[in-house]
């Protein structure tokens, strides 16, 4: 059987409105692990919204900080929940006052409407805080990630961090759907917006959080959230 994953995310306080918003389009609650009820308006209501939802489900709301990983030889997932708890102990919050929900490529999805220096670092950080935690990626999950790749630079990174969005490339989003077909992305984007754009900002990032998956076929849950200093 494949070992656990572990995320460092981006997600609310389970006490805040985004977060109950938002996991009820997802269907699903991270902390909890509920199931939930998809809102009874506009684009929620369709048939296929369970499909529509099925990917953002599985990985719980939250924007990705250091992408999914197995944890490396000899490392314990006491000490990367040590490691987090050091790293939120020395940082400072601050919020994103212009989140939107937005069409990304083809999925919809909240993120800022400006670059945030400070957003943008802390991923950073992460992804280089947390790499000594990571396992190299199997040749198969390797093959899976560099597969619709085009650019040498983001194979370059999905070798060295073992993801291609990172640094430079990396683009804040809290995703909302899975890919959507075209004559469809704007009508559920204008739904979502209407029901989520009011709890949504502004974002207050105040701490990190460890997501768990138990196994590949499992979701991801909210393992521990580690509030920043101040």
């Amino acid at each position: 059987m494949a070992p656990p994953r572990y995320a460092i995310y981006l997600a609310p306080g389970s006490e805040t409105p985004l977060w109950r918003a938002a996991s009820r389009v997802i269907g699903r609650d991270a902390v909890t692990g509920e199931s939930l009820g998809f809102p009874d308006f506009a684009p929620c209501d369709v048939d296929d919204w369970a499909e529509v939802t099925a990917e953002p489900r599985r990985y719980g709301f939250h924007g990705t900080l250091k992408a999914p990983f197995e944890l490396a030889e000899g490392c314990r997932e006491s000490l990367l929940l040590d490691a987090a708890a050091g790293f939120a102990a020395a940082r400072h919050g601050f919020s994103v006052p212009d989140l939107s929900v937005k069409v990304l490529k083809s999925f919809v999805a909240l993120t800022p409407d400006t670059a945030h220096a400070d957003l943008d670092g802390l991923a950073a950080d992460c992804v280089v805080a947390f790499e000594p935690f990571r396992a190299p990626l199997t040749p198969a999950e390797r093959e899976r990630r560099v597969a619709s790749l085009s650019d040498p630079g983001h194979v370059a990174s999905v070798d060295r961090w073992g993801y291609p969005w990172v640094f430079e490339d990396f683009r804040f989003h809290m995703t909302l759907t899975g890919p959507l077909p075209a004559e469809r992305r704007e009508p559920i984007r204008a739904g979502l917006a209407a029901f989520l754009d009011d709890v949504a900002r502004p974002l207050a990032v105040d701490a990190i959080c460890v997501f768990h998956q138990e196994r590949r076929d499992a979701p991801f849950r909210v393992l521990e959230r580690f509030p920043f200093a101040t």
